[in-house]
């Protein structure tokens, strides 16, 4: 059903699918419209990004169940707020687009702009700013007291920091390729890696790397640019070639590795790093921030647990 949902919202179905209700909370309910119209900016960005139809597909999925479940929370945020006598006013709404405009440094106008450019509509925009600022106020009223930040949550946030960065992180990595044909001898198998471990003394000794991609290297897709294929997150590449961005500096050349990939091809490759991962700085520089991210971290915590307090006390039937 969700795929369906998707192919409707993109504009991309012909058959006529009905209104009916996806989720009931409290007495009201959510249509099926209500999700597609809040759809429509998240299917702008998958499409731009997963040119794939089938991981398109599963992204949209995945993206009407989350979107679903973050409206059914807003549900009982307003709830919440009714009960609280909380509003928001134009006013606010303004300030909070202008604050947007801020960050992202546009213009009001500018930030409108482009909320329309991806599907939606001056009003639907506000309404999402009006939801966010009614939220803003809700966890300052019901949530901010909960939070308690210590120095052992400080340091915590600075280790998941180092994490991301060690995961997330873009390197560089030169890969001079010697292909070990399938069906090969042993003995051409090991003349392959010898010539890599040539090629590598050749490279710690001094010799230009990319002069040894364009003689030796053979993929094709890489001589022209010194075995590079640009800089990508650690976690992407295979764990071979992780553990050798990780213990390299940039300009060291590796020992030749012997890979398999996943169709079972072999190949010698000499891996040399081009550039490498930030390096952070020792937390008592950080401290400050990290304290922040712990409070903000912590904040998110107890925004979870409050909204299941509310959940526990309202009826909810999920129907997507």
């Amino acid at each position: 059903m969700a795929l369906g949902l998707g192919a409707a919202a993109a504009g991309t179905a012909h058959a006529s699918i009905v209104e009916r209700v996806v989720a009931v909370v409290g007495e009201r309910p959510i249509l099926l419209s209500d999700l597609r119209s809040r759809a429509r900016p998240h299917l702008y960005r998958i499409a731009l990004q997963t040119p794939n139809a089938s991981q398109q597909a599963a992204a949209e999925s995945e993206m009407f169940k989350e979107l679903l479940n973050r409206m059914i929370e807003e549900r009982l945020e307003e709830q919440a707020a009714d009960k609280a006598h909380l509003t928001v006013s134009s006013e606010e709404v303004d300030n909070g687009i202008r604050q947007v405009a801020a960050q992202q440094k546009m213009s009001p106008k500018e930030v409108v702009s482009e909320a329309k450019r991806e599907g939606l509509s001056e009003q639907d925009y506000r309404d999402e700013i009006r939801r966010q600022v009614l939220e803003g106020k809700l966890i300052q009223l019901r949530v901010r007291g909960r939070v308690r930040v210590t120095e052992q949550d400080a340091r915590a946030a600075y280790t998941h920091w180092e994490k991301e960065v060690s995961t997330q992180s873009p390197v560089d990595v030169r890969i001079l390729v010697l292909q070990i044909p399938q069906g090969s001898t042993p003995e051409t198998a090991r003349a392959r890696q010898t010539l890599g471990e040539e090629l590598s003394k050749r490279a710690r000794g001094g010799e230009d790397f990319c002069d040894l991609v364009l003689s030796y290297s053979e993929d094709p897709t890489t001589k022209s640019t010194c075995g590079s294929r640009g800089a990508v997150p650690i976690s992407m590449l295979y764990p071979e070639l992780q553990e050798a961005a990780r213990t390299l500096k940039p300009g060291e050349t590796a020992s030749p590795i012997l890979f398999t990939d996943p169709m079972g091809n072999q190949a010698v490759l000499v891996v040399q790093l081009a550039s490498a991962q930030p390096k952070l700085p020792p937390y008592e520089q950080v401290k400050d921030q990290m304290m922040e991210r712990a409070f903000i971290e912590a904040t998110e915590r107890q925004r979870k647990l409050w909204l299941q307090e509310l959940r526990h006390g309202v009826y909810v039937d999920v129907r997507l």
